[in-house]
Formats: structure tokens, C-alpha cells, sequence
């Protein structure tokens, strides 16, 4: 049965939700309060990586969360507040960091990022997109012994999990990249994972997707919704009333404040990255982890990308310098030859990423309504579990066998 939907979100997982839905045969319209140019679907490392396995609550998160507390330049700064919203999740996230729950996040991650890399491979062939997409894998590049040997751990996991993973010694690292300067101590390899410069992508995906018929509308924000019985009838901004069978929320940080319109509460908090772009030359050929400073380095199409930083302090959108001078410096330790200007620093961009309480997305029907699909916290692999989303998305609106068990996503688990 083919039916009319309406995305609300039009970052990367509300167009990939659009373009399977439209595979399928299905009517629809994508909406977006923003002009769809910027945010994390487009200042974010790029990374495609059935790698990252390891969910961001795991053992000893919420202790380096408390002892950073203070330091405005950490890998991860949580800004202590007075809101309920906020200490809800942080109690949640803190009975979620165990062994156990990592054992069990570890396949569920695995198989929806290896799911996601085929489908992007799948609509670059299909569709004939040109984007930058490079197949290098990815370097966990450490520059201490502690980080070295801890990072060495994980890649056991991981080959256990079946995942290539070569360990390199400080002379493998160099050799792979021969035109810069390398401190390390080591590094793991992921063989499987890739990158590209997402902003290529959202471009030709929006040009395709209105070529095919589908209607996006840029900057209007849904501002009302009106349910009857179980569903969703229709939604309303400042200057439309939008009706469908079935509606995909799927607007990453802000999905919890609109559920709560219709009285769904969804333990999700904004976790702000950043990213620093440098046109000139690096040498640099392989994307990195710097696994020390939690900040990622990305050759991309004609630029090099500096992202990182995990800033859970609600939904400000203030550029704080402490953290950008934070990735700029961290790339000088790791890659000693290369210096951020005052000028790239300056024009510094961030994106939130929606963190889940578990460190699982929530994708499926909440138990209150029939017709109404999330699609939300992904954290920092919203690029990486893109594309898999979007699929199962359709398939949960078209009433198929999904791709892979959605038990792990279900948007109204508990902890």
C-alpha cells in the first residue's frame, strides 16, 4: 500500500529516510525549520565506520564525565545544570555504563554501520552520485603508551567481532603517511571503514530527491500537532497545515522537545561537536582518530577537517574558543608540522549530535501511535548509521520485514 509521508528533519537521516521511502513507491514531503546547509550532517568527520563499537556509555564515561566537569578544553565536558531533563538522562546513562551493556550494543552497532556502508554503495551505483568517498579505513593514531595499549584491547574486540584491524607500530603509522609528520606511539587500523565529505553527498541526495518528485520545504518549523486516536493527522507551521498517512520524526536533537508536544518523553540530551576546516595542503591521506584528545582528523575533497569534542551543556549555540583552541592544538600534538590558523579557528562551525541514554539510536513507532516513526539519537554515528536508518524507516512505514532486529531501538525502552 502505497501511502503520503511527511518527514519532519531534513538532515542525513530524514533524506535517507526520503529516498528509500520514495524507492518504495511512497508520496513524500520533507520539512526542515532550517535553510538545510549546515549543521552535523554537514560538519561532521565523514566517517563511515563499523569500527566505532563501543557505545558512548561505557565503563568509566560518566566518571571521566565528572572529573572533566570543570575543564572547558576535556574531550568531554558536561556542564553541570539544574534541569530534570538533563539529570533524567544522566542517571539512565550512568546504570547503562557497564561491560554488559557493551557486550550486547556491540553487534546491534556492528551490523546497522555495516548495513549503512552497503547502502551507501548501493546508491552511488543506482543513482550515479559522484560524491568523495574513500575506502582508506580509519587510524586509531595514539600518542601514549597507556592509549596505545588500551586502543590495542579494543582492536581484539573488534577482530573478535570480525572486523579487520591491523595493530602498527610508530614506523608502520609513518609509512602510511609519508607526507607529514607523525607523533605516535602506535595506532590500530580499521581496515573496513571509509569516509567522505558529507556535505557532497547532502547536496546531490537533495538534488536528486526533488528531481524524483519529492517536496522539500526549507525553513519552516513545525510549530503545532493535532492526534486523534492513537494518530497523527496532520502538523502545522507559521504558514502551512501538512496532512499524511504516516509521519517520520527524524529532527536529531530537537526530536525530544517536539515529543513532548504530544506527550512522549524521550531521554535524549544535545551533545555539541565542532569542526575547524583547513584548505591548505597537509599531506595528510588517512583519516584518524587522535585517541588521547577525542578529536578527529579527515582529508576530505579539497580540504582537511578537524572535528571532536563532546559539549553536553543543552542546547546553547554559542562557538565556545576554549574548545576549538582544544582540536586545534590536539592536531599539533599528533601531526607536529601542521598549525591551525587564527583565521580557520575563527570560522569554526558546530553541529548536535542527539545522545541516547544507551548509546543506541531510537528507530521504530513509539507504543502511543500508530502512524508516527523516530528516528533519532545516534550520537556521534548519525553519519556512519545513516543510510541503514533511513532503509529500515521505510520498511517500518511500508510494513515490511525489517533489515535488521529493531528490539535494540525501540523508542520506548527503558533502563
Amino acid at each position: 500500500m502505497k501511502k503520503e509521508v511527511v518527514i519532519i528533519g531534513g538532515g542525513i537521516i530524514g533524506l535517507c529516510s526520503a529516498y528509500f521511502l520514495l524507492k518504495e513507491g511512497h508520496k513524500v514531503t520533507v520539512i526542515d525549520k532550517s535553510d538545510m546547509t549546515e549543521g552535523a550532517s554537514y560538519v561532521n568527520a565523514g566517517f563511515v565506520s563499523p569500527s566505532h563499537i563501543i557505545p558512548l556509555s561505557a565503563p568509566g564515561m560518566m566518571k571521566k564525565g565528572l572529573k572533566w566537569m570543570f575543564n572547558k578544553s576535556s574531550p568531554l565536558y558536561i556542564k553541570p545544570r539544574l534541569d530534570i531533563d538533563f539529570l533524567k538522562w544522566s542517571w539512565a546513562f550512568n546504570k547503562m555504563c557497564s561491560e554488559k551493556h557493551v557486550k550486547n550494543s556491540i553487534p546491534v552497532i556492528k551490523n546497522i554501520a555495516e548495513l549503512s556502508q552497503e547502502l551507501y554503495d548501493e546508491i552511488t551505483v543506482s543513482e550515479g552520485f559522484k560524491f568523495h568517498h574513500d575506502k582508506n579505513g580509519l587510524l586509531m593514531l595514539c600518542n601514549s603508551e597507556e592509549g596505545f595499549d588500551s586502543e590495542v584491547k579494543i582492536a581484539k574486540i573488534a577482530q573478535k567481532a570480525g572486523l579487520k584491524v591491523d595493530i602498527l607500530s610508530k614506523s608502520e603509522v609513518q609509512n602510511l603517511e609519508p607526507e607529514t609528520a607523525i607523533n605516535a606511539s602506535g595506532a590500530t587500523h580499521y581496515k573496513n571503514d571509509s569516509h567522505c565529505t558529507p556535505t557532497e553527498f547532502m547536496e546531490e541526495m537533495k538534488a536528486f530527491l526533488v528531481k524524483s518528485g519529492i517536496t522539500i520545504f526549507k525553513n519552516e518549523e513545525v510549530v503545532d500537532i493535532e492526534v486523534t486516536n492513537r494518530k497523527v493527522v496532520e502538523v502545522k507551521t507559521k504558514t502551512q497545515t501538512l496532512k499524511a498517512d504516516e509521519f517520520v520524526l527524524a529532527t536529531g536533537t530537537w526530536t525530544g522537545e517536539f515529543l513532548k508536544k504530544i506527550g512522549i518523553n524521550l531521554l535524549l540530551q544535545p551533545g555539541k561537536g565542532y569542526r575547524i576546516n583547513s584548505l591548505k595542503p597537509t599531506g595528510i591521506k588517512m583519516p584518524a582518530i587522535l585517541v588521547e584528545s577525542k578529536a578527529a582528523v579527515t582529508p576530505m575533497n579539497g580540504f582537511t577537517r578537524y572535528a571532536g569534542t563532546m559539549e553536553i551543556a543543552g542546547l546553547n549555540t554559542n562557538i565556545n574558543k576554549v574548545r576549538v583552541e582544544a582540536i586545534a592544538n590536539s592536531v599539533n600534538k599528533y601531526y607536529p608540522d601542521i598549525r591551525i590558523t587564527e583565521e580557520e579557528k575563527q570560522q569554526a562551525s558546530f553541529g548536535f549530535r542527539p545522545l541516547s541514554f544507551d548509546g543506541l539510536p531510537y528507530i521504530g513507532r513509539p507504543d502511543e501511535f500508530e502512524n508516527l516513526t523516530i528516528a533519532t539519537g545516534h550520537a556521534m554515528l548519525g553519519w556512519t548509521m545513516g543510510t541503514g536508518t533511513g532503509k529500515l524507516v521505510s520498511e517500518i512505514v511500508s510494513n515490511s520485514k525489517t533489515s535488521l532486529n529493531l528490539k535494540p531501538f525501540n523508542v520506548n525502552r527503558k533502563f
